[in-house]
């Protein structure tokens, strides 16, 4: 008798099943997920943001179209009262291009925005990398304190702030020239200089921004793995060089979008610019943006000029914000 092979009549019919009936392939499992991508959630997820987006339609985007057609009208006191507006097309946007007053009021705006950036980041970051350090109860007396801070009005914190610097009466001249002998501060006008204007001003605004950068930065270092900070120390590493090559690297992304929020905010700072002129500085020297706005429109009576500034102006802070977006979207798709 000649010997079979039943390893070899074994392995066919298994061989013939992985095969399938036309021998292409395995047949098809019942039940089997497909390997193309579903959408999940079907239309529910626009249905869910259909009320929010027909609200932002009604409050942000008609007073926004409006605001563009202003712009292209010549719109003063008299059409407020009813006259009929001319249309001027381009005009407007022509006249505050060339008018030197905006092109000095946009780039002090700037400057002054990138100074409160840098410096509220700088000591945002410092506060937060304090925080990770300190004891418990003094951290959370820190907590409170900068929670007090960020929960102030900006009014409120304006008022106080000028009282602090005013000219008679304030604390910081009493504390230079009295405690310490510098006599050309009694009687010192802060405000009338525009760059100790600034200077007020951007000290009240950092005092505002800081408690948002440290509490976001201090949750981001949570996340930073304790042995790789650990063994870049065993290894040498200062805590300048560890913050540079580990700290910084993990919060790349948060320092990113943090400087974006922090710059969109100080390019279209309103009160604190407007309560301290009114306290004592010269409206001329000291506007940005944001109050050159009202004084061209609602105090000047110009409103298709004011319209013009205003949309070029929301135009810049689209731009800041429209890359802010692409930002998030490449993070999350990471």
């Amino acid at each position: 008798m000649t010997s079979v092979d039943t390893a070899g009549l074994d392995q066919a019919p298994r061989a013939a099943v992985a095969a399938g009936p036309d021998g292409a392939g395995p047949p098809p499992v019942r039940g089997a997920r497909s390997s193309r991508p579903r959408r999940r959630g079907g239309l529910t997820p626009y249905a869910l943001l259909t009320p929010a987006l027909i609200v932002l339609a009604l409050i942000v985007g008609w007073p926004l179209v409006q605001l563009v057609i202003t712009s292209f009208q010549e719109f003063g006191r008299a059409q407020v009262f009813g006259a009929p507006p001319a249309w001027v097309w381009f005009e407007n946007y022509a006249d505050v291009l060339a008018d030197p007053v905006f092109h000095a009021v946009l780039a002090r705006t700037v400057v002054f925005a990138a100074a409160c950036v840098v410096t509220t980041m700088v000591i945002g970051t410092l506060i937060a990398l304090m925080m990770a350090r300190l004891p418990k109860a003094f951290r959370l007396l820190l907590s409170i304190g900068m929670l007090l801070a960020w929960a102030m009005p900006a009014l409120t914190a304006t008022v106080v702030w000028g009282w602090m610097f005013d000219t008679a009466y304030g604390v910081v001249n009493h504390v230079l020239a009295g405690w310490f002998g510098l006599e050309e501060y009694a009687q010192h006008s802060w405000l009338i200089d525009p760059l100790s204007f600034f200077l007020v001003a951007g000290l009240i605004i950092v005092w505002g921004a800081v408690p948002f950068v440290a509490f976001t930065l201090y949750a981001g270092l949570s996340q930073v793995p304790d042995e790789v900070l650990e063994a870049a120390q065993l290894d040498g590493a200062g805590g300048f060089a560890r913050f540079r090559l580990i700290v910084f690297p993990y919060l790349k992304p948060i320092f990113l979008v943090v400087t974006i929020l922090q710059l969109i905010w100080d390019l279209k700072v309103f009160t604190q610019i407007f309560a301290l002129q009114d306290i004592g500085g010269i409206r001329a020297l000291t506007s940005t943006l944001g109050v050159y706005i009202y004084q061209t429109s609602i105090a000047g009576g110009d409103f298709g000029h004011g319209g013009a500034i205003a949309v070029i102006t929301a135009v810049l802070l689209m731009s800041i914000s429209i890359f802010y977006i692409r930002h998030l979207t490449k993070q999350e798709e990471l």
